[in-house]
């Protein structure tokens, strides 16, 4: 991968005024609190968007800070990062052309190309999808309107059943929530493709499907999604409309009813974690708040997956307190992280949302947690800043694999505990 990102700088250097003609990605790291305030100025001043951490709020002293910057305000923020010798440098040189590549048009029939689950996907591409694959496996899978988004785009649920087992429980996963993490809504493609094409061939997935249904959201934000491919490839938020400004949208993962709106999370409509006027205002959170009250009897199992920092976290995030089955859910997602390491050598930290990154009150994987799903997780995929929201699409196969290990590793776990929970004897 650094051969890789080498050979793209030396080639567009070549060419001429590389930093000056290509959008970037700057990596900082302020080291006393006037920095850190010169950062956040730089970082809501000019045309650049923080992409790690999510808000000014969180830049902090000896924090690495990534900042897409736009062509036109290049110079300008690296002279005055220079000026007050701010510790910086150029992540990725050619944001444009990663872009490029990342959005060339795919014209194959998707059950036709080996590669399809290897590319990112429009989502015109993704409905498509879901209709060829509900089509293709009537009896396995079934397509389940939740709701709309706010531009009235379709929120469709793929369902996966095997069997008709009495009193089956069942698992979800919502992919997609931030609009530019593209590398979400490819894991859901990859893991249905996976679940369909292995089952009754690998025995993990085999007893997973046997013992739960699965859920399956391939994009909970729509609208976004489908923003970042035609206006703008680093929005994060849906695209509701506001009351009170002029700023679009709102942080879906603010919008649930989980201490919402709390340290963490901002009031402010042109904020990147606007939590929205009310718990559950934008159409998206609600579809899937509903969706999950009404099946809160089968659903002991939450996963939403998100990119990038290779995470591996559970509730809570809302408090700093720890839940009651904290241990148990540790124990899931270090032998989780150990997978991942000794099958792909990748590391992922993994822990408490709230004590592993910062406080983010109105997360889906609190509201899931609070509401008696006590098995919730939050994935932050690939990678560690190298493409951050980039990731190419030669990495999508390893993201996904990695990801696919840890939901394996933990949805085998909860269905050991649910057999001893169903062979313990009752007490009278």
């Amino acid at each position: 991968m650094k051969t890789l990102l080498i050979l793209f700088v030396v080639i567009f250097s070549n060419r001429g005024h590389c930093t000056e003609s290509q959008d970037q990605v700057l990596s900082i790291v302020p080291k006393t609190q006037e920095q850190v305030d010169i950062v956040k100025n730089v970082s809501t001043r000019y045309e650049t968007v923080l992409w790690q951490p999510v808000s000014p709020h969180y830049i902090k002293e000896e924090s690495q800070v990534h900042l897409f910057v736009t062509a036109n305000s290049s110079k300008t923020v690296k002279d005055l990062l220079q000026k007050h010798s701010i510790t910086h440098k150029v992540s990725l040189a050619n944001v444009n052309e990663l872009i490029e590549m990342q959005t060339r048009i795919n014209s194959t029939d998707p059950r036709a190309s080996s590669t399809f689950y290897h590319k990112y996907h429009r989502l015109e591409e993704i409905y498509d999808w879901i209709n060829r694959t509900s089509q293709d496996n009537p009896s396995v899978v079934k397509v389940i309107l939740i709701g709309s988004s706010f531009e009235k785009r379709p929120l469709y649920v793929l369902k996966l059943s095997l069997n008709n087992m009495p009193n089956k429980k069942a698992m979800w996963i919502d992919c997609g929530i931030h609009a530019r993490e593209w590398i979400s809504p490819a894991f859901c493609l990859w893991f249905v493709r996976y679940s369909l094409s292995y089952y009754q061939q690998h025995q993990d997935i085999t007893n997973i499907l046997n013992s739960m249904d699965v859920y399956v959201l391939p994009v909970m934000n729509p609208d976004g999604y489908h923003y970042t491919w035609t206006k703008n490839r680093m929005w994060r938020k849906n695209r509701s409309i506001s009351d009170t400004s002029s700023c679009v949208g709102v942080d879906l993962n603010r919008n649930f009813d989980a201490n919402w709106c709390t340290q963490g999370a901002s009031p402010e409509p042109c904020s990147e974690i606007y939590c929205g006027a009310f718990p559950e205002s934008e159409p998206e959170s609600q579809a899937v708040a509903d969706f999950l009250r009404s099946h809160k009897d089968s659903v002991q199992l939450y996963f939403s997956i998100h990119s990038y920092s290779q995470l591996l976290l559970f509730p809570y995030s809302c408090y700093l307190d720890e839940i009651e089955n904290h241990r148990e859910l540790s124990e899931m997602a270090k032998e989780a992280a150990e997978k991942i390491q000794k099958n792909y050598k990748n590391t992922y930290k993994h822990g408490a949302g709230a004590k592993a990154i910062y406080l983010a009150p109105g997360g889906s994987d609190d509201w899931a947690y609070i509401h008696g799903i006590k098995y919730s997780f939050t994935f932050e995929l690939q990678d560690r800043g190298q493409y951050g929201f980039l990731l190419p699409p030669f990495l999508i196969s390893k993201a996904c694999n990695e990801a696919l290990t840890a939901v394996k590793s933990i949805a085998l776990r909860v269905v050991e505990k649910t057999q001893e929970e169903r062979n313990s004897p009752s007490v009278s």
